[in-house]
């Protein structure tokens, strides 16, 4: 919620954030200038994991720039979006400035495709991501689309180690592994091999999963069941390429809860970087450890995963940083950092098949995406000024 408010706030910048530019005379008797201006309808097709606070990476900056927006909530989780568009309602803002639909690929198609939006943001899995883009673009329409994200994060030995275990245990199973930027590998590099490897099975093992309603409880279900078998058979997969689950998340059962969709945390160890569970999004509770001799062996492992979203680097050298945050590949950088969310001055960046697109949400990203500009090129004659 606060990074939603976050948003909002910066959004009420919109008047300093949005103005052009002028050249007075860019040659004799001629002014140049470029406004923006809003582009109309734009909308937005939001995920489960975080209903507050997604839809606020756009909605604000969209209807501060004059648009109106068209918000479709994950199906799955309708009822926090209602509730918001509640609250707007009583703010005074006029009938039609914001709309609320609900439904699943039928409503996402008919946005793409209806001649009256002007632009689609989007954010999701990197399939579903490259539908709506490739749709929308047919169409004729700008978009931003945010796909998934297979995130890395690099241990060296020098890292402080107990911050680094619990940054990347919050990391890696916080909302149960369902976010975008959760740490899903975590390279250890020399020494860092044992030591971290002992610390993070220990902290995962001491997490208390359990219904969200209780008292103490830091983790709940994952989404459905469905997701719940998925990533079950993905950590088969990776147990099947040689990877030893120093803890097992697998058929857990949680009591009065039994029917519930619950995974505990799970660490698999020596995960070989050629297994395919090593480029793959999971988007659940489990956490892979890969061994690497070299920071440099490190970073060829990164270079290789199809994503890029983020990356992170556990270290107290100097120049090992410098170097991580020059050669990541990866748009949001962390250094001892577990997970590089950016403040909503910034923009919200991804690289390769975690974004499709240009403009990022966020900050001057958002203004420059919903809105267009316009050059306006004038000549006045020059005659005798009339005297009032």
């Amino acid at each position: 919620m606060r990074r939603g408010i976050e948003n909002v706030e910066v959004a009420c910048g919109i008047p300093m954030m949005m103005q052009g530019y002028n050249l007075e005379d860019v040659t004799p008797g001629v002014d140049e200038t470029l406004i923006r201006q809003p582009l109309g309808v734009v909308a937005a097709i939001t995920p489960f994991n975080f209903p507050a606070m997604i839809p606020f990476w756009f909605l604000p900056y969209a209807i501060a720039c004059g648009n109106t927006l068209v918000l479709k909530p994950s199906e799955r989780v309708p009822l926090t979006m209602q509730r918001c568009v509640e609250l707007l309602e009583k703010t005074g803002l006029p009938n039609g400035v914001v709309n609320l639909v609900n439904g699943g690929r039928t409503v996402v198609d008919a946005l793409c495709d209806h001649p009256d939006v002007r632009a689609i943001s989007f954010v999701g899995s990197t399939p579903v991501a490259k539908h709506v883009y490739g749709r929308s673009a047919l169409a004729g329409k700008r978009a931003q689309c945010q796909g998934g994200a297979k995130n890395h994060v690099i241990v060296l030995p020098d890292a402080d180690m107990e911050l680094a275990t619990q940054i990347i245990s919050d990391s890696a199973l916080g909302c149960a592994g369902q976010r975008c930027l959760a740490v899903s590998v975590a390279v250890t590099i020399g020494e860092a091999q044992k030591t971290f490897r002992d610390a993070i099975a220990q902290a995962a093992s001491s997490i208390r999963v359990g219904s969200g309603l209780e008292k103490n409880v830091q983790m709940g279900p994952v989404i459905s069941r469905e997701s719940k078998q998925r990533v079950e058979s993905l950590i088969s997969t990776g147990v099947g390429d040689g990877a030893t689950p120093l803890v097992d998340g697998r058929n857990t059962k949680i009591r009065d809860y039994e029917s519930g969709n619950f995974l505990t945390p799970t660490i698999l160890d020596g995960l070989p970087s050629s297994s395919q569970l090593a480029h793959t999004e999971i988007f659940g509770p489990v956490l892979s450890l890969v061994h690497a001799n070299s920071i440099d062996e490190a970073m060829d492992f990164l270079r290789r995963s199809p994503y890029g979203n983020q990356a992170s680097l556990f270290t107290s050298s100097g120049a090992a940083a410098r170097k991580f945050r020059y050669e990541a590949p990866a748009g949001n950088i962390g250094i001892n950092i577990g997970v590089a969310a950016p403040m909503a001055y910034f923009p919200f960046s991804g690289w390769k098949e975690s974004f499709f697109g240009i403009l990022h949400g966020q900050g001057k990203d958002a203004v420059e995406f919903y809105t267009e500009s316009k050059v306006v090129v004038e000549r006045w004659s020059r005659q005798e000024t009339r005297k009032f």
